[in-house]
């Protein structure tokens, strides 16, 4: 049995004995296979490890953006509010103004708001409106910004209290102050009815998540001029028209009505201001 198969390996030709030989060299042994498949699994952690990376990178940077652009729309909003306040000496119970400072900080005030302030067209031509900052806290227990809006004379709306504004979210501090100019200072609350506060301060405390600690937080403050006063109790009244020694009224030489220089007679009303004494039968002599 083995002497023809030792003849039949004779017989072949140097040839086939080469080209034997190299088909057998080409093939790859388990070892070698091991370690390539060990090779590509370390190049695939390499770039998955990358790829988590500047997914989490990105998402961080997009949640900072966002709230830097909260933040920013918060502080604009209450300025613009600010700046369209309004108070009527006559109706103080309507026009108070109410701020507290602290991690439960508020602010609420009337003011004549534009249509382009948040939520403008839900109330539709009632264009003064009682408006409120808070903060409270969300489901999730983080503290966040809202803003509650209420036309003045009306009960306040369902929906507008139990689903406020969101501002901004991760608000920690708000703080309210306002400018005496009297003890030259600034005070916590607005005591003085009898007009309304030049200026005010708030500051806000930003963090970018709800574990942030002091260090990490964002403090925004800003002063707003106040450019209107109180009307005043006097310029409500109604004035009756003829009625003698108002502006621009017959019977008040002092001050004549429009387009007469002053000095000028007026009509019907002889120099001096004052009428003739009456002679018997009422005729004036």
């Amino acid at each position: 049995m083995k002497l023809p198969l030792t003849r039949a390996l004779l017989e072949r030709s140097p040839a086939e004995n080469r080209a034997r030989s190299l088909r057998s060299s080409v093939a790859f042994t388990l070892v070698e296979i091991l370690i390539a498949i060990g090779i590509l699994s370390l190049v695939l952690a390499a770039i998955y490890s990358s790829w988590t990376a500047i997914l989490r990178a990105s998402k961080v940077g997009l949640q900072a953006a966002a709230a830097v652009q909260r933040s920013r729309m918060a502080v604009r909003t209450i300025e613009d509010s600010l700046i369209c306040m309004q108070s009527f000496g006559a109706n103080l119970s309507y026009y108070g103004v109410v701020a507290e400072s602290g991690s439960e900080g508020s602010l609420s005030y009337v003011a004549r708001l534009p249509k382009a302030f948040p939520r403008s067209g839900k109330f539709g031509g009632l264009d003064v409106r009682r408006v409120t900052f808070s903060i409270e806290s969300s489901q999730d227990g983080a503290k966040q910004l809202v803003l509650r809006q209420n036309p003045i004379l009306m009960e306040w709306d369902i929906d507008e209290k139990e689903h406020p504004l969101v501002l901004a979210k991760f608000v920690n501090d708000f703080k309210i102050e306002f400018w005496d100019q009297r003890k030259a200072e600034w005070m916590d609350e607005w005591k003085q009815t009898n007009q309304m506060p030049k200026l005010v301060k708030f500051s806000l405390k930003f963090a970018d998540n709800a574990r942030a600690s002091q260090r990490e937080m964002q403090e925004i403050t800003r002063i707003v001029n106040i450019p209107a006063v109180m009307v005043q109790p006097a310029w409500q009244m109604p004035m009756t028209p003829g009625r003698p020694g108002q502006p621009g009224q017959p019977g008040n030489p002092n001050n004549p009505q429009p387009g007469m220089p002053p000095g000028a007679g007026q009509p019907g009303i002889p120099p001096g201001g004052a009428f003739p004494p009456a002679g018997p039968g009422g005729s004036i002599r």
